[in-house]
């Protein structure tokens, strides 16, 4: 069985400059975990949500602090501003085209792979994903763990 005879033909893409607010929102929407980049059809980094997740790391503050009594009263103070920083930072990072966080090394494979072919590169690259392209890198579908655990259930 062949990759064409599994993947999906209707790939949810976003471009270069989506911003990255847009892609988080496409991706619960339509209920997918990752999306290619394209440009001009062809693809050029790939996105998932763990991506997406690292922009929510915040930092740690360092060490154990403890107030003095004076300091009590400023302790709520302190947090509220350092919760407004990083919701600021969060908004403005949404605001940022794809391009700046996506995977720009993109693992794919050709329509006509087997799919032991394509288990094989998500097995060795712990991927969930591999975009399906012609020769010259075009877009035509898209081929997943479940899709392959699917086909190799028709054999």
């Amino acid at each position: 069985m062949d990759v064409k005879d599994v993947m999906n033909p209707n790939v949810v893409t976003c471009s270069l400059d989506t911003p990255i607010r847009e892609v988080a929102q496409l991706m619960k929407q339509k209920s997918v975990s990752g999306i290619p980049v394209v440009d001009e059809g062809k693809v050029v980094g790939i996105v998932s949500e763990g991506d997406i997740l690292k922009l929510l790391t915040v930092p740690e503050h360092g060490g154990l602090w403890l107030p003095s009594p004076f300091e009590v009263i400023e302790v709520p103070i302190r947090e509220l501003l350092n919760w407004e920083e990083t919701k600021n930072m969060l908004e403005d990072v949404g605001s940022k085209p794809i391009r700046e966080i996506m995977t720009k090394s993109v693992y794919a494979i050709g329509p006509d792979a087997s799919i032991e072919d394509a288990a094989a590169v998500i097995t060795k690259h712990k991927i969930n994903r591999l975009p399906v392209v012609y020769e010259d890198g075009t877009l035509v579908g898209i081929i997943t763990r479940g899709d392959i655990i699917y086909g190799l259930g028709q054999l």
